[in-house]
């Protein structure tokens, strides 16, 4: 029985008893195996990247081939769950169950929707975006000016293109409205080394005739496949992953004696080759002890920052890379203040004028009190679990948030005394890790998009039973 009242999608089999059954079976084994008697609540998350159903993956003696087989097993149980998710039009699920002994079942569903998402690997947790495309203060820094900035003397295009000519003997240049056309694209003027680069091969993939080898040897740049001219783009901010509950706990670090500006991104880093993962750019917003049209290397691993590899594109292409591998993004600051058990402090040791972002895990024998951090100009995140705020009602002295996280308890404080913040671009709710704590999630999180008049998180009940011994 589905209760249409939460979603009305009458005959989805995202909504049907028997997409879920696999799934509950599995967790209810699970429960039983590690616990010895057969659990009364399961939860679990279900989304088109992957999923966390809290079953434990059994180590076995059999080695490798038995651990293959249990995940298969897993996979073959949300395989139906994930067909019906693509069949809906849906990113992800995250649902809570009460089974009862004889295999009866309620079931209730948490769809995503456009202003929520469950948190990545917590499935009692909701990330609400309050404000239509708003993104983490890091996302929206542009670069400083660096009016000193020149390129290195180790720049020369014209050897650069004499160097490339070498080495790709009938290769096919772009043509200068080519070139041209590629600048009126981008809003940019392209730097002379990367016009030198272009003007010897387009790199092309069919001006090769499928010839892989030749294509790879002709790339010309060590290490990198260079882009067509047509692909090449800005790393702007927008071409970074972004998950809000990340980002806002993260600072743009520049120290003075840096090459590169710790940023998410710049209107001034063109892309112009990458090696399968990581993309080669030109900088033309370099640090304080930078060079304009030095080359990073920004990382698929990491969200913000760049690395520096070689002064100049001249540089790149003969080999004299450099191994300056620090970045800025992982620079200590005191502008975040992470209080933990293994972090011991207190908010009155944390609390200045520059603090941005500050997080209070559980570890510590007390709770911490916010009232040294009231009115501090830029304090824009605070990420409090359950349990470690002696008054929630503190954080209405917080003037400046923009993020806040936070367990259902101190949310419900909030909202019952009609204290949450005004200025939120985005919010989280989180449970303490219980599947009961699944459906409080949710209601705390409908109730704080109600307040801001965005359409709530859809929800399903459904009824059905499953033979636990199947």
């Amino acid at each position: 029985m589905t209760d249409g009242r939460f979603f009305p999608c009458p005959g989805a089999s995202l909504f049907d008893f028997a997409t879920w059954a696999p799934v509950l079976r599995l967790q209810h084994a699970d429960g039983l195996r590690r616990n010895g008697v057969p659990p009364t609540r399961v939860a679990g998350r279900i989304s088109v990247q992957g999923w966390d159903l809290g079953v434990e993956r059994q180590v076995s003696p059999a080695g490798g081939s038995a651990r293959i087989e249990g995940m298969q097993v897993e996979i073959e149980a949300v395989r139906l769950v994930l067909d019906a998710l693509q069949e809906a039009q849906a990113g992800e699920v995250s649902f809570a169950a009460r089974i009862e002994p004889g295999g009866h079942t309620v079931l209730r569903l948490t769809v995503s929707s456009p202003a929520a998402s469950t948190g990545i690997g917590w499935p009692y947790t909701e990330t609400l975006v309050l404000v239509e495309a708003a993104v983490p203060e890091p996302w929206r820094r542009l670069p400083e000016p660096s009016p000193s900035a020149v390129p290195a003397p180790t720049a020369d295009p014209e050897l650069l293109e004499r160097t490339l000519r070498e080495r790709m003997p009938g290769a096919i240049g772009a043509t200068e409205e080519e070139i041209k056309a590629a600048e009126e694209r981008l809003g940019i003027v392209l730097p002379d080394e990367l016009k030198a680069v272009f003007r010897v091969t387009r790199a092309l993939w069919e001006d090769w005739d499928g010839d892989v080898e030749m294509y790879d040897r002709y790339s010309g740049i060590p290490g990198f496949g260079l882009l067509p001219l047509g692909a090449l783009y800005l790393a702007d901010p927008s071409s970074r992953y972004l998950t809000w509950e990340y980002g806002a706990g993260e600072v743009v670090v520049t120290p003075p004696d840096a090459a590169v500006q710790g940023l998410v991104g710049s209107p001034g880093w063109i892309v112009f080759a990458d090696n399968g993962g990581d993309q080669a750019a030109i900088d033309l917003t370099p640090g304080p002890r930078g060079h304009t049209g030095q080359i990073i290397l920004i990382s698929h691993e990491q969200s913000a920052g760049a690395h520096l590899v070689a002064d100049s594109l001249t540089d790149l292409v003969l080999g004299r890379t450099r191994s300056d591998h620090r970045n800025p993004w992982l620079i200590d600051s005191t502008a975040v203040a992470r209080i933990s058990g293994h972090k011991p402090g207190n908010v009155e040791d944390a609390a200045h004028p520059g603090l941005e972002v500050l997080s209070i895990h559980t570890g510590q024998d007390r709770p911490h009190s916010l009232v040294a951090a009231a009115g501090l100009p830029r304090l824009r995140t605070l990420k409090a679990e359950p349990g470690t705020l002696a008054d929630p009602l503190d954080i209405t002295g917080l003037t400046a948030l923009e993020y806040l996280e936070l367990g259902t308890a101190d949310w419900r404080a909030l909202l019952d005394a009609g204290a949450v913040p005004e200025g939120l671009l985005a919010v989280t709710v989180s449970g303490d890790g219980r599947a009961e704590f699944h459906d409080e999630v949710a209601t705390v999180a409908n109730e704080i998009l109600a307040l801001h008049g965005l359409p709530l998180i859809p929800q399903v009940l459904i009824e059905g039973a499953f033979n636990p011994a199947t």
